[in-house]
């Protein structure tokens, strides 16, 4: 009978926790991206990335479908996606191509994960959720990671262009709905 409550409990416990964890997870995905990608598997670090991506969809998601929505899973979700999709694309890219371009390269891959905490920010002190405000940085970071495929197709400008145009899309105001 104790262990069935304690049981019950922690099960309770698990549950209002699985967002949370599901976005951990996907935080703990691009930390791992960013250090494959100091180690040179840039490879491997791509397909990290591509794995959180997955775990940002299903946590949000997870939130809604089991009722557990909170304002820590909000900020959690924030702070993971800046790694995730901030920092650990825009490594992705500088180590691939952008180091060529010296300082412009360096300034600009900060200069996105900048944007990219930048459109974090607005999108949390924002009252309207129904629709998204500038490039959402998953899609930004989705977009960096996948162009990384192209690295011995395109030209190195390109590349740059890219991360500059992505940059301006998250912090731009055009209004995206969600779905």
């Amino acid at each position: 009978m104790f262990l069935s409550h304690v049981f019950d409990q922690t099960i309770k416990k698990l549950k209002a926790q699985t967002a949370n964890i599901l976005t951990l997870g996907n935080l703990t995905l691009g930390g791992f991206a960013i250090i494959s990608t100091i180690r040179g598997e840039l490879h491997l670090s791509l397909l990290l990335i591509f794995i959180a991506a997955l775990l940002d969809r299903f946590d949000g998601m997870t939130a809604r479908k089991l009722n557990i929505e909170s304002e820590l899973g909000e900020q959690l979700d924030s702070m993971s996606d800046i790694i995730s999709f901030g920092v650990a694309p825009a490594l992705l890219l500088y180590q691939g191509i952008l180091y060529e371009f010296g300082a412009p390269g360096t300034f600009f891959t900060v200069f996105y994960i900048a944007c990219g905490a930048f459109r974090l920010a607005r999108f949390n002190i924002s009252h309207n959720h129904s629709y998204f405000t500038g490039l959402p940085i998953t899609a930004a970071g989705c977009l960096a990671t996948f162009s990384f495929l192209a690295l011995p197709y395109l030209p190195p400008q390109f590349f740059l262009f890219l991360i500059i145009v992505l940059s301006f899309l998250m912090v731009s105001t055009f209004r995206l709905r969600k779905i």
